[in-house]
């Protein structure tokens, strides 16, 4: 099966991510319009990573999201529970210690990370505040969540007009480019289906972290939430 659905069942979104992987950077380069990457930079400096710190990457697919905290001297983990991505993660960057993992249970001991973060991974969770409160268990007290996420954009007439690139744009585009065009269907349905940018930082609140804010990027196409574990 290469297409999962809204049920999020574990194993149909690691297979679909596995039928993607070779492609997938190309591809969402190509449907954001080139935004990933400055989305990619905001990250980056919400995370603030410093050298010697550790810092968890969920979902981190390739690892193309884990590079920036290795380059400030990090010691970052790329985790992902797709196995096809991991494995083309590891032939691009040999050198990062991949790690697979279900971010509802995740393989870590608790306390471990200064900070924990996951791009465009948390709506392909079965179970989105299980693995808030996962991410929380692993995080060490004074340390940090960064959750970029696509959202819901702030201004109608604009979001009117997301809605429609989504539903209609998106499947055609991801025909043209990407290993696995029915996936895009399935992300297109789980953007739409996403809670808001209060809701999510109701449940961040709710799974224990503190000092929960957010900001939109893009007009709200994309939003970074951050929350921080008591020390």
């Amino acid at each position: 099966m290469t297409r999962a659905s809204l049920n999020k069942q574990p194993h149909e979104v690691a297979s679909m991510f596995d039928h993607v992987a070779e492609r997938y950077d190309l591809t969402n380069a190509v449907l954001s319009l080139g935004q990933d990457r400055a989305w990619r930079k905001e990250v980056a400096r919400a995370v603030d990573a410093r050298p010697a710190q550790k810092v968890l990457d969920l979902a981190a697919g390739t690892a193309t999201s884990s590079l920036p905290f290795a380059r400030t001297g990090a010691y970052v983990v790329p985790c992902d529970f797709s196995l096809g991505m991991l494995r083309v993660g590891k032939e691009r960057h040999p050198w990062l210690p991949f790690t697979a993992g279900d971010g509802m249970r995740l393989p870590f001991k608790d306390d471990v990370f200064d900070a924990v973060t996951i791009s465009f991974g948390l709506r392909n969770v079965q179970d989105t505040d299980a693995a808030l409160r996962e991410m929380y268990r692993v995080t060490r007290p004074g340390g940090r969540v960064v959750i970029c996420e696509f959202s819901h954009p702030t201004w109608t007439p604009f979001r009117t007009v997301y809605t429609e690139y989504l539903m209609r744009a998106l499947p055609p585009v991801a025909r043209a480019v990407s290993s696995n065009p029915d996936a895009y269907v399935y992300l297109a349905e789980s953007i739409r289906a996403w809670p808001d940018q209060p809701a999510l930082a109701e449940r961040l609140g709710k799974a224990g972290w503190s000092r929960v804010a957010y900001r939109n990027l893009t007009g709200g196409v994309v939003a970074l939430h951050r929350g921080f574990k008591q020390g």
